[in-house]
């Protein structure tokens, strides 16, 4: 199969999450992606959350489809090998503080100069630019500068997180985006490369909804409010019979009056005060109690079969064994097999979005450590002779 992207070719320089994330997105629809790693080890994230035989099962979900190559960038000949690369290529990816790289001697002056054709994807805490430019930025730094950490959790509890790494995925998600932009200016001949400066905190940041203007104009700070939605009525979790809990969106004016009619309050469906949502937002609470009384005394599986018929969005909530088993995921592709070295076959995320003519693929999971360094370095023209000196001095692995 041939992806939108193929031949498109990416080098990524870069640990962990953020700028892997982004790589590994453009590399299921087609990129070649040629992730450098260092001698020691590697990605950190060949050791992170589950193991299985020493090496990270995420890792061979985040790394799937990327050549490996092992290159010490603190060496001449290291930095060499990245600008011989950069030479043909169409997108850098990289996480690294900012000044990191210019340190290297791989800046984006010196890199522009070799390729002007170059894209750069940098993915920082706070920028390449600003006052806090400097200081180290993880995505739960993110996310809790961003806003969306001081919105999350119940109103008289701790600010709360999203169990998985929220702030670096979103930047991970900005990047290919403004990769995508440069690129087809590239393509498009309107221009040449440029710098996507993509910081964790504004990616988070873009996402706040109209949380400024609010502020702004009104002085509202929006609170947590638990599982509803502020200012946007009927939409929260309610618990139901069996000790489970449904979501239930009746937020736009006709399904809260078919909403009304399912849990038995006519007199609500038909409330000229509630006939739109900021009447409704301003008796959110009322609204909640309403739903809860209804929910509260049916099943699970009655309160949805309700729901559905009458056409009003709802849902359980998912835990990841929910999700392996249902018939949805199988039948959008969501849930992929991938072979992993010594023969496990393991499940893993189908690919997003669906492209209808081309459509990426998963061609094989996550590298061993420096599995394609001899290979990439021969199709750059460096002869077996100069790879075997390249090991011996320590400048590749």
């Amino acid at each position: 199969m041939s992806g939108p992207l193929t031949g498109i070719r990416v080098v990524e320089i870069g640990t962990l999450i953020a700028a892997p994330f982004a790589a590994r997105l453009l590399a299921e629809f087609g990129a070649e992606v040629i992730k450098i790693e260092a001698p020691d080890g590697g990605d950190p994230l060949r050791k992170w959350r589950k193991l299985h035989e020493g090496t990270s099962l995420w890792w061979y979900l985040q790394s799937r489809n990327k050549k490996s190559i092992c290159v010490n960038l603190k060496s001449a000949d290291g930095a060499g090998i990245v600008k011989r690369l950069v030479a043909d290529a169409d997108i850098l990816v990289e996480n690294l503080r900012p000044g990191a790289l210019e340190k290297l001697g791989l800046g984006w002056d010196t890199l522009h100069k070799i390729n002007p054709k170059l894209t750069m994807v940098r993915i920082s805490g706070y920028g390449q630019t600003g006052p806090y430019r400097d200081r180290p930025g993880f995505g739960a730094i993110g996310e809790s500068m961003g806003g969306i950490r001081y919105t999350t959790g119940e109103p008289d509890g701790a600010p709360a997180r999203v169990g998985v790494s929220l702030g670096d995925s979103l930047a991970s998600l900005h990047g290919v985006i403004g990769a995508l932009m440069s690129v087809l200016r590239v393509k498009t001949g309107q221009g040449e490369g440029q710098v996507v400066d993509v910081s964790l905190v504004e990616s988070v940041f873009n996402l706040m909804e109209s949380l400024v203007p609010e502020y702004d104009l009104l002085g509202h700070v929006r609170e947590r409010s638990g599982g509803a939605l502020p200012g946007i009525a009927p939409s929260n979790t309610y618990r139901t019979e069996d000790n489970a809990y449904v979501v239930i969106a009746g937020n736009s004016d006709p399904i809260f009056k078919r909403l009304m009619q399912v849990i038995g309050r006519p007199d609500l469906a038909d409330e000229p005060a509630l006939a739109r949502n900021d009447g409704r937002a301003a008796q959110s609470a009322m609204l909640d109690a309403a739903i809860t009384e209804w929910t509260s005394h049916h099943s699970t599986e009655d309160v949805l079969a309700a729901l559905e018929r009458a056409e009003v969005p709802s849902g359980r909530i998912y835990s990841v064994a929910d999700i392996v088993n249902d018939p949805h995921y199988l039948a959008r592709d969501m849930l992929l097999r991938a072979q992993l070295p010594g023969g496990a076959s393991v499940k893993m995320p189908g690919i997003v979005p669906k492209l209808s003519d081309t459509p990426g693929e998963v061609r094989w999971s996550g590298p061993t450590l420096g599995e394609h360094t001899d290979g990439v370095l021969a199709e750059l023209g460096f002869a077996a002779d100069d790879i075997e000196r390249l090991r011996r001095e320590g400048a590749v692995q």
